[in-house]
């Protein structure tokens, strides 16, 4: 498994393999694949950004399908966010600042397009083990402890996340419901809105995770849980996105939806 030492990783073409990276205080971990049920380019984009030793912002970008420039509309969005945050690269305490501001910096510059392309994001800072959370729409991420115990999940900005959310729908239920695609909220909208998670400290076996949709989609949560949660960052992850892209492919009862397929899983070195 290639180690990248940039100090700006954008991953946004076709990967298919997991990257590493590390610092000291912390390691990450970075997959992203075109859906295996088309020849168009990955809609995904992907981005690790260490600060430091002790600070990195990692996210991934969705771009919507069934829309033009998905692609592009990713792109743009972790553009913008790494020039936010890069801006700030010796000030740590500004982070908060930086990434609503690239966020929203990359909604104007989506929407300027006039194309009507769009995508969502999911962004985590990490900064001395304590972490927070940003999103708009559907990307998720979750926070779990090495003995699976979830202590974090966004809501997905989707009429039908709502529904599972306010307990209405079964998760299982969710995943093949007709209007699981529909998401609410996205960056290139006049109406777009940036929800911030809670500030939280990594236990030192404790997994971070950011997927677009295709992760989700496709796998039960408490079957992503039970696959990263425990062995090697690397190892774990490359098995978890083998598990969903051979979901994908499935003629079963099982949800199978080929899709665009990125993930970032982020632990602390100690």
């Amino acid at each position: 498994m290639p180690v990248s030492t940039d100090n700006l990783m954008l991953l946004q073409t076709e990967c298919g393999e997991v990257t590493s990276l590390a610092r000291s205080c912390w390691v990450a971990a970075v997959f992203s694949q075109r859906s295996p049920a088309k020849q168009t380019p990955n809609e995904d984009a992907t981005i690790a950004i260490p600060l430091s030793e002790e600070t990195a912002v990692f996210a991934i970008a969705d771009g919507c399908g069934g829309m033009r420039g998905g692609e592009q509309a990713s792109s743009i969005a972790l553009e913008c966010l790494a020039e936010a945050v890069d801006r700030r690269r010796e000030s740590p305490n500004d982070l908060r600042a930086a990434i609503l501001d690239g966020i929203e910096f990359a909604n104007q510059k989506i929407a300027d397009l006039k194309i009507g392309a769009a995508c969502t994001i999911a962004v985590a800072e990490f900064h001395r083990g304590t972490i927070r959370t940003y999103h708009v729409g559907d990307s998720m991420i979750l926070l779990t402890s090495n003995r699976g115990t979830l202590r974090h999940q966004s809501i997905c900005h989707s009429p039908v996340g709502f529904a599972v959310e306010s307990g209405f729908l079964e998760p299982s239920q969710a995943m093949h419901h007709e209007e699981r695609h529909i998401v609410s909220n996205v960056v290139g909208s006049a109406s777009m809105r940036i929800e911030i998670g809670p500030t939280m400290v990594m236990s030192p076996r404790d997994t971070l995770l950011i997927a677009s949709d295709g992760l989700f989609d496709n796998l039960l949560t408490e079957e992503v849980v039970e696959t990263i949660r425990k062995g090697r960052l690397a190892t774990s992850l490359q098995s978890l996105t083998r598990f969903a892209l051979q979901r994908m492919c499935e003629d079963s009862d099982q949800p199978s939806k080929p899709d665009d397929l990125s993930v970032i899983a982020i632990r602390r070195s100690h």
